[in-house]
Order: C-alpha cells, then sequence, then structure tokens
C-alpha cells in the first residue's frame, strides 16, 4: 500500500488529486482490506495531536488569506534592505525565537539563516516543532508525561546552545572574504 499511496504523491499534479485525498484514499483501503478492528485502530490515533495540527493549518491559512503572511514579508525585506549579514542575522535569531512557539509550518544568505533559525528554534519549546507535539501524545499515552516547562527548560538550553554555533558559523561564512 506504500508503494501506490507514495506514487500518488509524486503524480499528484498529473492525476489532479491532492495529496490529502490520496492519503486518505489509502487509508481507506488499508481499512478495506485489514482484518484489525476498526475500533483498535482509531483508538490509536494521536487525536489531540491531530486537532492541534487541523487547527495550527486553519490560523496559518486565515494568515495567508487575509494578507498578513505577504504584508509581514513586504516588511522584513524593507527592513533588511542590502544589509545581507545583518538581515542574516537577525532572521536567524527572530526565527529561532518565533519557532520555539510556533512550528515552522509553511533564498541564498537568508534562507540558511532562516532554515537555521527555524528549525533549532523548534527545540525551544514543546509547541515549537511537529515532532515535539507528537512526542508528548506519545510519552502522556504512556504515562510518562512531559510538562510545557520540563519540555521548555532543557529545550532552551539546547536552542540557545545551537543557535549560538550557528550564529557564530553565519558570521564566519558571511562576513570572510570571497
Amino acid at each position: 500500500m506504500l508503494a501506490p499511496v507514495v506514487a500518488g504523491f509524486v503524480l499528484h499534479p498529473v492525476l489532479h488529486y491532492e495529496p490529502s485525498i490520496v492519503a486518505l484514499l489509502g487509508a481507506g483501503l488499508l481499512v478495506a482490506v485489514s482484518t484489525a478492528e476498526t475500533s483498535e485502530v482509531l483508538s490509536e490515533v494521536e487525536w489531540p495531536t491531530l486537532a492541534f495540527f487541523a487547527g495550527l493549518f486553519i490560523m496559518i491559512g486565515g494568515l495567508i488569506d487575509t494578507g498578513v503572511i505577504d504584508e509581514v514579508s513586504k516588511a522584513l525585506a524593507d527592513a533588511i534592505g542590502t544589509n545581507e549579514l545583518g538581515g542574516s542575522l537577525t532572521m536567524l535569531g527572530a526565527s529561532a525565537v518565533l519557532s520555539g512557539v510556533v512550528d515552522n509550518i509553511p533564498y541564498h544568505v537568508t534562507w540558511w539563516a532562516l532554515v537555521l533559525g527555524a528549525d533549532l528554534g523548534g527545540n525551544a519549546t514543546a509547541i515549537g516543532a511537529s515532532a515535539n507535539v507528537v512526542v508528548l501524545g506519545i510519552a502522556e499515552r504512556n504515562r510518562q508525561p512531559i510538562t510545557f516547562w520540563q519540555f521548555t527548560k532543557y529545550g532552551l538550553i539546547v536552542t540557545a546552545v545551537t543557535v549560538a554555533v550557528s550564529l557564530g558559523c553565519m558570521r564566519l561564512r558571511y562576513s570572510a572574504p570571497a
């Protein structure tokens, strides 16, 4: 079943089916051919995590449709201007901070700054990355709950160290003579 679903993802522009439809068709087929009880399978689904991501995607879609994302992008581009190093370092730090509370769901020097800041910043809090939310759900299900503040206590340290190393790397890479 995995191979046809992956093929459906790859061919979705040709087939004119959205990836979500391909995934649901694959899941439906698995349910149809499986001998497992549907209620048993559904009890294993991380419903709170799915609800969290549904809400997140709705919120991001709303921000895109209302033009908020576009306006913020233009304001950032205007603020940075032609100062690539300053803009990159600012974007690295800001995206690391923002990624601690907003998942990084969704351009040369600034591209690296964004990638490093958003990815590493996601380690700061429990809601900073999809994987963090999933892990908290799994931990709670296994009666080993991790609180938001327990996660954040360690996450902030990891984030600070990795972002500091990235800042140094960015500084060396983009301020050194070519």
